[in-house]
């Protein structure tokens, strides 16, 4: 059994999901697949189905009925590949926003470098997004900038998708008591791993806009992003965010 596991969720990504599943399977490195898929109507989940039989027992699918959001999917796949022996577990979008080509920088960070935690890192070396509108661009990067500025983090790409995990990282994280759903998830995550004490590193990537399918983003994502971080900054300070008990 591999020692990887790449977490892809998934709503109405018919055009990208076969491409993104091969390209991963592609890799001299070795990883395995679990889709998160809740309910696309475009048929999505079947097209998975149908590529199981070509990658048996590396290809896995976890359907859900409807769109519950990011962060619960992500978490419902943590804990799926932690019920199994995976050491380091992936987050990364399915429609080739996140390269990957880039999965094993990632991999090699945490497990050749001594990381806890990888980020696929869009501002780490200036801004390295391609073929977003300029608007969507500041908005993010002032984004990182604001969490970072409340937060004290030392992540300059405090909202990216892309990132490898310890496995340790997610057992000592309490994920039944990670509070956001949107990309404000993606803040939780990082901060809660930085507040424990684990060492995060910022793997330099570039960003490509999508290609293929629509984009997921509204404007009560940043809503929930910019109140969120005040509220992550006062558990903090009032000692809330401590180790899963085990």
């Amino acid at each position: 059994m591999p020692d990887s596991i790449v977490i892809i969720p998934t709503y109405n990504e018919k055009e990208n999901i076969e491409n993104i599943i091969r390209a991963v399977f592609g890799l001299n490195k070795y990883f395995d697949i679990l889709v998160i898929d809740d309910g696309s109507p475009d048929g999505t989940a079947s097209i998975v189905y149908s590529l199981m039989n070509e990658f048996p027992n590396r290809l896995f699918i976890e359907e859900r009925k409807g769109k519950q959001g990011l962060g619960t999917a992500y978490i419902h796949g943590f804990k799926w590949a932690l019920s199994r022996n995976y050491e380091y577990i992936f987050e990364m979008d399915a429609d080739f926003s996140h390269d990957p080509n880039d999965l094993p920088r990632l991999y090699n960070a945490c497990a050749l470098e001594g990381y806890d935690m990888a980020i696929g890192s869009r501002y780490s070396t200036g801004v390295n997004v391609v073929n977003w509108p300029m608007g969507r661009v500041l908005m993010s990067y002032f984004a990182s900038k604001y969490v970072k500025m409340i937060t004290r983090l030392k992540v300059h790409d405090t909202t990216a998708g892309f990132v490898c995990y310890k496995r340790k990282v997610l057992e000592a994280i309490d994920l039944d008591n990670i509070k956001f759903k949107g990309y404000a998830f993606q803040i939780e995550m990082k901060y809660s791993a930085f507040v424990l004490g684990f060492k995060i590193k910022e793997v330099s990537v570039i960003f490509v806009n999508r290609r293929l399918g629509v984009s997921k983003m509204n404007t009560s994502i940043f809503g929930e992003a910019f109140f969120g971080v005040i509220n992550l900054r006062w558990r903090k300070i009032f000692g809330k965010i401590k180790p899963k008990q085990h």
